[in-house]
């Protein structure tokens, strides 16, 4: 059996944690305060989960690098294959917040979508 701590970032709270494993699955959670710490244990010791954030490399556009999210989390372990495939990405069309930039991202069924603004650069931009 394996014990692990964990901070519950689900409330404001923040709940230490006491977590029992075995075989790579939950047996006991204490130290939570609400319900939500013991799904928020069993989650980040079974099948962990996180938004990704990064930018974009574009072309021809008012920024040089549009940052985008996943719309959804995803697994912990498809972080790495995630950020390298969003490194190869290249976008020159303008884009507005919450544009998805890459449908069912990864085949995760998640969407990569665009957190700001990138409109057309304008030709004022390009003289020096």
């Amino acid at each position: 059996m394996i014990n692990k701590q964990f901070t519950c970032i689900e409330c404001p709270r923040g709940c230490v944690l006491n977590v029992e494993i075995e075989s790579c699955r939950v047996v006991k959670v204490s130290g939570n305060k609400c319900s939500k710490g013991e799904f928020y244990a069993q989650s980040e010791v079974e099948n962990p989960l996180r938004i990704l954030t990064s930018t974009v490399l574009t072309k021809g556009l008012s920024l040089k690098m549009l940052p985008v999210r996943t719309d959804r989390p995803i697994p912990k372990s498809r972080v790495a294959e995630a950020a390298v495939k969003i490194k190869e990405l290249r976008i020159d069309k303008p884009a507005r917040a919450g544009d998805v930039i890459a449908e069912n991202f990864l085949g995760l069924g998640v969407d990569l979508v665009a957190t700001r603004d990138a409109l057309k650069e304008s030709p004022m931009n390009n003289e020096a």
